[in-house]
């Protein structure tokens, strides 16, 4: 891993860069694939899961008996996991439940707020190097729990034209509505516009490679709303001398083994943990079985000390981590100052996968620097918060006139009118 020892602020821009390709590198090849299939629906989804994944597929459509095989083919142990951690995720999501909010603002005027699911969401689940089952918990659990009507998922088939087991059972599991086979930008452009197979969504979730994180991107030309950018996964630790190295560089190498194009970061007030957990890494790499893949990522990593904590929060606020993980003596300063992470993880014994799987909270996130602006997914996300207002004639009267004033104002006399024709009829009466 790259040692870098005090960068200087100046640095901070061009040392703290993810290893992605731009938009404008990608955006070509997705736009080309999004007019395909917009004009020409299955047929194109059929012709790029054959390039992409290797089998022609008749249908896209999982049937239910796939899904009944699927059951059979997950063993108990996992279920059970599986179970554990949709228990956890429902309860932490169930909890962010809020009520109506009702103000009267003023003598007569009454408003509300209240939330609506999203009908129709579209989960985009890889299946790639790695079938992640678990982003469905992450992502159909909250959606049930919403009240979304449509639940569409769409994940890339293997060779032979199936669908991970433990994707499929999953899925069923939580409820999801419709399953396809088809991945990458076409499952986005699929989902965007909808296919003879396919519906269109209003909300497209998920994460992805680059090239589905563009799609993502470009479906909101279209009209369809996406979670986040969220793309190749990143790790930033902040440690000093309490943390224990080989914990550390065990969390590292866990969010490397993502993909080639994941980032892993050490920040630390000490050089001493930073040799040893650059040891630990190259011993603990050996034998894992994704060491080809999590090599590529660490060569894309760093390792970065700075004298004091001030210092470093200023850093991991600028980068601005997907996950973020937090082992040292003065927890309490970096909890309070960090301003911009998807998701914190405090002291030795919380490794960030107990987030990715069953701990309770969603492991979908924001990367690439969007921490900054952007929320990870929560049941807000399946969500519209809509208002409400009631006017009574009361109401009317107390307000009416400012109105009036405000919409002369701004030239607006249609506006004006609507108020002072009710103020005079209620003169009137």
């Amino acid at each position: 891993m790259n040692k870098i020892y005090n960068p200087p602020r100046k640095d901070w821009e061009l040392l703290l860069q993810r290893p992605t390709q731009t938009v404008a590198d990608i955006e070509a090849t997705v736009d080309t694939i999004f007019k395909e299939v917009r004009t020409d629906g299955d047929t194109v989804l059929k012709k790029y899961t054959q390039k992409f994944d290797g089998p022609w597929l008749d249908t896209l459509v999982v049937a239910k008996s796939e899904l009944q095989e699927a059951e059979t083919l997950v063993s108990e142990e996992l279920k059970k996991a599986i179970h554990l951690a949709k228990k956890n995720i429902e309860s932490f999501h169930k909890a962010q439940k809020t009520d109506r909010v009702e103000v009267e603002t003023a003598k007569g005027v009454s408003c509300w707020q209240e939330k609506r699911p999203i009908q129709k969401v579209g989960l985009y689940i890889p299946g790639g190097t790695a079938p992640l089952f678990s982003t469905i918990l992450m992502l159909a659990v909250p959606a049930a729990i919403a009240g979304c009507k449509e639940i569409v998922l769409c994940s890339p088939p293997n060779k032979e034209g199936t669908i991970h087991p433990a994707i499929l059972y999953t899925a069923r599991l939580c409820g999801v509505t419709q399953i396809f086979k088809v991945g990458g930008i076409q499952a986005i452009a699929g989902m965007t516009f909808g296919t003879e197979s396919i519906p269109k969504v209003y909300k497209i979730f998920g994460p992805g490679n680059q090239y589905v994180t563009v799609a993502k991107q470009l479906s909101t030309k279209y009209g369809v709303a996406i979670d986040m950018p969220a793309g190749p996964s990143e790790l930033l630790v902040m440690a000093d001398d309490t943390a224990d190295a080989a914990f550390v560089a065990s969390d590292l190498l866990s969010q490397a083994e993502h993909g080639v194009d994941s980032q892993v970061l050490l920040v630390s007030t000490s050089k001493k943990l930073l040799l040893a957990v650059e040891k630990e890494i190259v011993q603990q790499l050996e034998v894992l079985p994704r060491k080809e893949i999590a090599q590529k990522a660490v060569n894309n990593s760093k390792l970065i000390f700075v004298t004091n904590d001030a210092t470093a929060v200023d850093l991991i606020n600028e980068y601005g981590p997907e996950h973020y993980i937090i082992c040292v003596a003065n927890e309490d300063f970096y909890v309070k100052h960090t301003m911009n992470a998807g998701s914190v993880f405090i002291g030795n014994y919380t490794p960030e996968s107990a987030g990715d799987y069953a701990s309770g909270t969603n492991h979908t996130l924001p990367t690439n620097g969007y921490a900054k602006q952007y929320s990870g997914v929560n049941l807000d996300s399946f969500m519209k918060s809509m208002t409400f207002q009631k006017i009574s004639k009361d109401g009317i009267q107390e307000i009416g006139k400012a109105i009036e004033l405000m919409a002369e104002a701004e030239g607006l006399q249609a506006h004006k009118n609507a108020v002072t024709l009710r103020l005079n009829s209620l003169k009137e009466l």
